[in-house]
């Protein structure tokens, strides 16, 4: 399915993201993301040579390697193209994130570890859909090679964390039913020692 019909137009930046997952042969996990900024056109900026049109202005490389559970257990990151210099000093910050899972809580820990001046802008946006690129790469594939379905509930009798989160996802919509029939028409119970909502 196409766009609208197209106003003529200029093409002027070009912005690939790619991420990878690979199982590694000590069971661990490495999750890979990539991002370039390329222009159309040379750019001229104080104090560094033109850059000319195609040559990346931001080529950026992040490899987490996670456990089972998705934690961080190792994290490194590669500023191969950037703008200023001074960029490199978002490399080292990136330890931070050691410790942290890629699940409820990722954007947040994010943003604790590496907000603002903390990190790289550019950094962070590669990390936020990491857990993403894990979700798809680690549970995916065990099921797969466990030949169970492709999903399956979570322990505790909690619907897993992506259930609720968007609009195929429904509690109450057709994909639930399908795979999750146990939470089909779930709802959030109240919490100990709370009155139950009239």
């Amino acid at each position: 399915m196409l766009f609208p019909p197209l106003q003529t137009r200029t093409h002027l930046h070009h912005r690939k993201v790619h991420y990878d997952g690979y199982l590694r042969s000590d069971g661990l996990w490495d999750i890979e993301a990539r991002m370039t900024d390329t222009r159309s056109y040379a750019i001229d900026a104080p104090g560094r040579p033109t850059l000319e049109a195609g040559v990346p202005i931001h080529d950026m490389l992040i490899r987490a390697t996670v456990d089972d559970a998705m934690t961080v257990k190792e994290i490194s990151a590669v500023m191969q193209s950037r703008p200023f210099d001074e960029c490199l000093q978002g490399e080292a910050p990136m330890q931070k994130m050691i410790g942290a899972t890629m699940g409820p809580g990722w954007r947040q820990a994010i943003e604790k570890a590496l907000g603002g001046i903390e990190g790289c802008a550019h950094l962070r946006e590669l990390l936020f859909n990491m857990a993403t690129a894990a979700y798809q790469t680690i549970p995916v594939y065990r099921a797969h090679h466990a030949k169970l379905p492709n999903i399956s509930p979570s322990a505790g009798g909690k619907p897993p964390h992506h259930l609720g989160k968007c609009v195929a996802w429904d509690f109450n919509g057709p994909v639930v039913l399908r795979n999750y029939p146990a939470f089909a028409g779930w709802k959030q119970l109240p919490s100990a020692g709370k009155p139950p909502a009239d």
